[in-house]
């Protein structure tokens, strides 16, 4: 539909977004878990253009789902605390980094794989058919790896599984989903996540003090889903979403940023992004506040200009002489009103033509591109680039006749150096004094 429909580029792509938190909040019954997916993995911006369509496909699949399925959560489970003492936000914290340390042993065993494949000496449409057979192999061994697992993570959350079963998971789901992403098979990333992390924390539930059933399994989870795709805020939310459990939203977020953080420091891309950079792609890992936002026009423009005048009464030949930078020239009268533009080419012309008098030179521009003082940078360098222009005159007052400056491009590079210096440069603000004591006398 989006092709049919008269949008521009940016807005297409929305739409097109749209479609994923649709189809993963009917099943999941996480309608806001959803759109925070989309904004944090596909569109990389938040904006009404992109929330609002994200949003709307959200709420109506999460509607649809309430009348086909009903209200009842995915994965319910047993009630917890709603606070687990000191001891038990350590705990947590520290179940938030073994599932980092397995968000990045698991992004990189699926591209040992994918590595693997390109080094077989086979053309890449067989690669799908090996990565096939060795989930065919795996089922056969541990029939539970296959389809999405549900039924598995839903015993992980309510305690009742074996130590074989934890094993298995680790073990043989690891494998074969590791295989077929790297052979190109198309597959799933959600649940093998949930599944994954819900043994390791299974595993944690034999060694960590218990707080209720299912709570490290939860954790495990939502950490190692939050780790490898890089969406904290998605995964906390989707846990809570999944299982209705909302006093756990303190655990879920003492464990997903620590492994959030962790997988940041040691991983370049998520797992996500690493396939689309091998691509010749780039993603941001980040989501921050454009520099040329927050500074203004005022800031930066050059005050120190040459002025000419459209009447001849002062002299600025001297004055361009020594000028070895301005490349734009404002006009003004005897009032100082601010007339019009001429360009460092243009010079000698006007000086001609006010000489011979006339009004104002035709080789003034009467109706240039300008900057208000109190527009930000952002506004100014899109305005350079529709227009085609380097640099603009700084203008105030209602009717634009009070020159303020010039603003250039080497104006919007210094405002940028400037905002890397505030990030970068370290200093200590308070500093310690150490006092010289002096001896008593004995």
């Amino acid at each position: 539909p989006p092709r049919f429909l008269p949008r521009p580029s940016a807005e297409r792509s929305a739409l097109l977004v749209a479609g994923a938190p649709g189809g993963m909040s009917a099943p999941f019954g996480a309608p806001l878990a959803s759109v925070l997916l989309a904004v944090e993995l596909l569109l990389f911006e938040w904006k009404p253009r992109s929330v609002l369509p994200v949003a709307l496909a959200s709420m109506t699949a999460a509607i649809a789902r309430h009348y086909w399925i009903g209200p009842t959560p995915l994965f319910p489970t047993a009630a917890h605390t709603a606070f687990i003492g000191l001891d038990g936000a350590m705990l947590c914290v520290l179940g938030g980094l073994i599932a980092g340390l397995l968000s990045i042993a698991l992004t990189m065993s699926v591209y040992f794989f994918e590595d693997a494949f390109h080094k077989l000496p086979l053309h890449w449409m067989w690669w799908p058919a090996i990565g096939g057979a060795c989930i065919g192999l795996g089922g056969l061994l541990f029939p539970e790896a296959l389809g999405v697992g549900y039924s598995t993570i839903a015993a992980l959350l309510q305690g009742d599984v074996s130590m074989q079963l934890i094993v298995g998971v680790l073990v043989v789901k690891w494998a074969i989903w590791s295989i077929a992403l790297g052979s190109g098979t198309s597959g799933g990333v959600l649940a093998p996540l949930l599944m994954i992390g819900g043994a390791v924390g299974g595993l944690e539930t034999a060694v960590f003090p218990g707080y209720g059933v299912g709570f490290w399994p939860m954790l495990s989870m939502a950490a190692t889903l939050g780790g490898t795709m890089r969406s904290p805020f998605t995964a906390v939310i989707f846990a809570l979403e999944l299982t209705h459990e909302f006093n756990m939203i303190f655990p879920l977020m003492l464990a997903v940023f620590p492994a959030y953080g962790l997988t940041t420091i040691l991983m370049k891309r998520s797992i996500l992004t690493e396939k689309v950079s091998r691509r010749g792609f780039h993603v941001s890992r980040e989501y921050a506040i454009d520099p040329l936002e927050i500074i203004f026009v005022r800031e930066v423009m050059r005050t120190n200009l040459v002025v000419l005048s459209s009447t001849g009464a002062a002299d600025e030949s001297p004055l361009l002489a020594v000028d070895g930078i301005q490349r734009l020239f404002p006009v003004v009268d005897d009032d100082g009103k601010f007339l019009g533009l001429v360009t460092a080419r243009d010079v000698p012309r006007f000086m001609i033509e006010r000489r011979m008098g006339g009004g104002v030179p035709s080789s003034v521009n009467r109706r240039p591109v300008v900057a208000r003082p109190s527009e930000p940078l952002r506004a100014v360098v899109n305005r350079m680039a529709e227009q085609g222009v380097t640099r603009l005159p700084v203008v105030a007052g209602e009717d634009s006749t009070r020159l303020g400056g010039v603003v250039s491009l080497r104006d919007l590079l210094r405002a940028r150096a400037r905002n890397l210096t505030d990030e970068r440069h370290r200093e200590r603000t308070l500093r310690v004094r150490f006092i010289e004591r002096i001896p008593r006398a004995s």
